[in-house]
């Protein structure tokens, strides 16, 4: 599974091709009547994870991040990265033919606007941006001057002579036993919702949202169980499920036949523009519905009511059965992360191991639980200056072995019954004062993110700077998002919840998210400490407000020798203990001998 998402990546992203690419690509634009063209990380539906076929940015620059935007003119080009990738792309990129640009210090509009000359004409294509999206790339072509055009294909798709077939992965019923809820069910759900918005019909777009409200599962794109296709869900009627058929099996369609009139992705526009003429007010995601949609639905004399797919909520809030799944899938995941933990132990001190060696056997001991279906991400395991790059990914260019000092692997699975991401923070020989005083930091806040208990309608945004302070206090911070939500066996990174200082959105019970913490030294390594969270009630005797805490999902040991006790208070001191002894009561029975030996020595109470 590893290699063969490794090798895609390998066959698809080359840097030293970006030149000629590039040049292709001008030649194209030349050809058409277009001066500038604009490549964004994305699909038809704004996924992270896309197929193969929707790699077209790391195709053109080599830059294999799971978010940018390349921007192409007649006589320069840039790529826009977040502060995740500012290390990353520079690596990756050819420089003599683009800029890497971090997003705090420029957006791709602003860019735009710089380098764009006046009458030119820049192209995007509206399958693979937002109506957002396009409002704020026509200011910023305005600004310069310049002509937005929307192009009916995409020019990069004409130069891309090996591009990949759109995917036709096998669909797949998602147990109701796990599911916990039927597509009727929820069906009625979206229903109300919609009455609630005065909408008449919901597109959706999102193959997320699709695959979790008609219960089914997929293989279109790398670490996500996802379906790839569309729905239309009127507010009274029958809903309408648009997906290959050659997805469908015969244990398949009859199942899904008897929710949803079931028709071929092509006649999406058409579907759409039936609802617009037949209910006036069409629901269409802002964050993920391609401009392309919203136009349909105005070309049809329908109102395009942009704003939020409601199954988007009622996804996130997990019901008994997806929470009890994810529970159980924490136990089966931990037991094969401290197994590695343990196998790590022993293998590392002599300095012969890489970093895909690592990978490789991370893999290997959540594949011997027999139920892995996928990783929920290509593991990022960063030894030593590698660990500074907050979301890298080891290729065989840059693979190197872990040496002495800070080891960093995050990782995840995929199970039927729930979605993991857990990162952990090792020591490979000695470590130094500094490492131990900014590890215990990263871990102070990590505590007070987990013991938080917040009122009803607390926004993530306002959880976030609690990871933060421990290292505020010694003048540092760590240029990424304290949490993310996480899907039930579907995507690793789900909205809308988050920790973050976007994070604009109230948490509520059933939703969980991740509590990721970090510090990291350029050029040096990186620290970063997480573990999976689910919202809970919580009652308080005399509160008067309804209150909300965590439960930390995650079951595996922190590495006690990078713990600085001084540092850490108290009530401190004994969470960790308390949590080390639940990891301890949870996967000692799951383990071997002496894998449960280890276990004990690596959950030893700290010294008061």
């Amino acid at each position: 599974m590893f290699k063969s998402v490794f090798q895609s990546f390998d066959d698809i992203a080359d840097p030293g091709a970006g030149r000629q690419r590039v040049a292709s690509l001008r030649a194209e634009l030349k050809q058409r009547g277009l001066d500038g063209f604009i490549v964004p990380r994305a699909d038809e539906h704004q996924g992270e994870y896309v197929p193969a076929r929707a790699e077209r940015l790391a195709w053109l620059t080599g830059f294999t991040g799971s978010a940018g935007t390349a921007v192409v003119l007649p006589a320069s080009a840039c790529v826009v990265v977040d502060g995740r990738y500012t290390l990353q792309a520079p690596q990756q990129v050819d420089t003599g033919v683009f800029e890497p640009v971090a997003s705090t210090a420029t957006t791709p509009e602003a860019w735009i606007s710089a380098h764009l000359k006046v009458g030119e004409r820049f192209a995007y294509d509206p399958w693979l941006h937002t109506r957002d999206g396009v409002q704020r790339l026509r200011a910023a072509v305005e600004r310069a001057g310049g002509e937005l055009v929307a192009v009916e294909t995409n020019p990069l798709d004409a130069i891309w002579s090996d591009q990949p077939a759109a995917p036709k992965g096998r669909v797949k019923l998602h147990d109701p036993a796990l599911a916990g809820e039927t597509t009727l069910a929820k069906l009625a759900d979206v229903a109300d919702a919609l009455a609630k918005d005065k909408c008449d019909a919901l597109v959706i777009s999102d193959p997320h949202n699709l695959c979790w409200l008609f219960n089914i599962r997929g293989s279109d794109v790398p670490h996500t169980p996802l379906a790839l296709g569309y729905g239309v869900v009127p507010r009274d009627g029958r809903p309408i499920l648009l997906i290959d058929a050659a997805k469908l099996g015969g244990d398949v369609r009859p199942v899904l036949a008897g929710v949803a009139e079931l028709a071929d992705p092509a006649e999406f526009a058409a579907r759409i523009a039936d609802a617009a003429r037949a209910g006036g007010s069409v629901r269409i995601d802002a964050a993920t519905a391609a401009a392309a949609l919203a136009d349909v639905v105005e070309g049809a004399g329908g109102t395009a009511s942009l704003g939020q797919d409601p199954i988007t909520l009622l996804k996130a809030r997990k019901n008994a059965a997806e929470i009890e799944g994810s529970r159980a899938a924490h136990r089966r995941d931990g037991a094969a992360v401290t197994r590695f933990l343990r196998w790590f132990d022993d293998s590392a001190a002599d300095g012969k191991l890489t970093e895909i060696d690592a990978v490789e056997a991370l893999e290997s001991f959540r594949r011997e639980t027999n139920l892995l279906a996928d990783v929920s991400f290509p593991t990022i395991a960063g030894a030593g200056a590698n660990g500074a790059i907050v979301h890298y990914r080891v290729t065989r260019q840059t693979n190197r072995p872990i040496g002495s000092g800070l080891f960093l692997i995050d990782s995840g699975a995929q199970y039927e019954d729930g979605t993991t991401d857990i990162t952990r923070t090792l020591p490979v020989g000695p470590v130094d004062a500094e490492m131990r005083d900014r590890f215990t930091r990263v871990l102070k806040g990590h505590i007070a993110v987990a013991t938080a208990v917040f009122p009803r309608g607390t926004w993530g945004a306002q959880i976030d700077s609690f990871a933060r302070r421990p290292l505020w206090e010694a003048g540092l911070d760590f240029e990424h998002g304290t949490g993310h939500g996480v899907g039930s066996f579907l995507s690793v990174h789900e909205g809308p919840q988050r920790i973050s200082r976007l994070g604009n959105v109230a948490l509520e019970p059933g939703m969980i998210l991740s509590n990721e913490p970090g510090y990291y030294k350029t050029g040096a390594y990186g620290i970063r400490i997480e573990n999976l969270l689910l919202v809970e009630e919580r009652s308080i005797a005399g509160a008067e407000k309804p209150m909300l805490g965590f439960e930390t999902l995650t079951l595996a040991p922190f590495d006690l020798r990078l713990i600085d006790g001084a540092l850490l208070t108290p009530s401190e001191r004994d969470w960790v203990d308390a949590y080390h002894a639940r990891v301890r009561d949870a996967l000692a029975p799951l383990l071997s001998d002496a894998d449960r030996e280890w276990l004990l020595a690596a959950t030893a109470p700290l010294a008061p």
